[in-house]
């Protein structure tokens, strides 16, 4: 017998006949001996639709007010499912954040997990129920509902697993595991039987939707074991672990995109020290996340930084070297906000000569420009013009996988 957390996203409960189909899986994972814990998502869109009648009422309202609001959606899925498995026959309970003590630090909208008590779950397995938790939601020192912010059911699905020590963590979304790209818009995308968390990690920052990153660097952390897998067909998933076997004569495991990227750029900084830092000093003040940096050689006591930032952070980030033009003393800002960033991932990548520069050559050959470059022991990411990414991802992903797929 195992003890084995399941998490279902929002699309996997979209509906009653979604939820009989989850009840089904669920069901069926209990009746092979196992103690079940099943985290879900709001159904469908319903968090979307909450956040359009909070701006019907209030287009300003509070965090706090928000996420009184946004966790009844949780609440009401895993109630339903409740019922739905009740129906069954079999026994269940559903419970919230303040029920099980999933508790997380003040930040509304954004909170962050910081203890979970087991004692009313344990209790609960003990009498050999499933227990249906809500995913997203947590509630804080002063006893008010907080919620994870994007990825939180993921999220809250990797810690309960870490702190019941499950044997297993499985993430039902709406495709049967990790492929190489995006198989959606990606010819001859290929799913991967295992990823390391790494390369798992580097994907979900880099693009890939699949699992959000905090719970792959959770996941990592406690050593927890994932599958991802898909809701709907049934098919073997994806295992997420430590160590995994090496990909046929690949040293990349996959190709990712994020067109929710924006460059800046300093030209005609004073070559001198000080100046990195007093720029992104600046802005990680504001929590302005920063990604690749490129400065160039300093030429008649002038140097220029470029940088990218979330679209999301573009506004903020531009008005803030604005109104500092003066202390950080640059002749100019430039900021170019239709770019995206296109990376490659592997472990493989480590100690094996090459892999970048046949990345270039891709791109070369389908003759797309390359603005900056960025790497790490198992990423390389570049930044292209933004009418270029997705044939980018298309072009490198033909040039690291296409042997493998005729070999097929």
């Amino acid at each position: 017998m195992a003890l084995i957390v399941q998490k279902f996203g929002g699309t996997s409960v979209g509906g009653p006949e979604r939820v009989r189909h989850v009840a089904q899986i669920i069901t069926d994972t209990y009746r092979q001996g196992n103690d079940v814990v099943v985290v879900l998502s709001a159904q469908g869109k319903t968090t979307d639709q909450l956040l359009a009648l909070a701006k019907e009422y209030n287009p300003k309202a509070s965090k706090r007010e928000l996420d009184q609001l946004l966790s009844t959606g949780e609440q009401q899925s895993v109630a339903l499912a409740a019922m739905c498995i009740q129906g069954m026959g079999f026994p269940v309970v559903s419970l919230n954040a303040w029920q099980v003590g999933f508790k997380t630090n003040t930040t509304y909208g954004d909170a962050r997990i910081s203890k979970i008590e087991t004692e009313r779950i344990r209790m609960e397995l003990d009498q050999h129920k499933i227990v249906i938790f809500t995913g997203f939601q947590g509630i804080n020192r002063r006893d008010d509902i907080t919620t994870l912010g994007r990825g939180g059911s993921d999220a809250s699905a990797v810690a309960l697993a870490a702190a019941l020590r499950a044997d297993l963590c499985q993430i039902y979304t709406d495709v049967d595991g990790v492929y190489t790209a995006d198989p959606n818009k990606v010819e001859g995308a290929r799913k991967l039987d295992e990823i390391t968390y790494d390369e798992m990690l580097e994907l979900a920052t880099l693009g890939a939707k699949v699992l959000h990153n905090c719970s792959v660097e959770m996941a990592k952390r406690y050593n927890v074991r994932l599958e991802v897998l898909s809701s709907f067909t049934g098919n073997p998933g994806t295992k997420v672990k430590e160590v995994v076997k090496k990909m046929e004569n690949s040293h990349v495991s996959g190709v990712a995109k994020d067109k929710d990227i924006a460059r800046l750029a300093l030209v005609g900084l004073k070559n001198e020290p000080g100046v990195a830092f007093r720029i992104f000093s600046l802005l990680s003040n504001r929590k302005i996340n920063v990604d690749i940096i490129l400065q160039s050689i300093g030429r008649d006591d002038q140097k220029d930084i470029s940088f990218t930032v979330s679209r999301s952070d573009l506004e903020q980030a531009k008005a803030l070297l604005e109104e500092r033009k003066d202390t950080l003393n640059y002749e100019s800002l430039e900021v170019n906000d239709h770019v995206a960033k296109v990376s490659i991932v592997g472990a493989g990548m480590i100690g094996s000569p090459g892999v970048a520069a046949k990345m270039f050559e891709a791109l070369y050959d389908a003759g797309i420009n390359i603005n900056m470059i960025s790497t790490s022991e198992i990423k390389v990411s570049v930044l292209v013009d933004e009418m270029d990414a997705d044939r980018a991802v298309q072009t490198i992903h033909d040039k690291f996988f296409r042997d493998f797929n005729r070999r097929r």
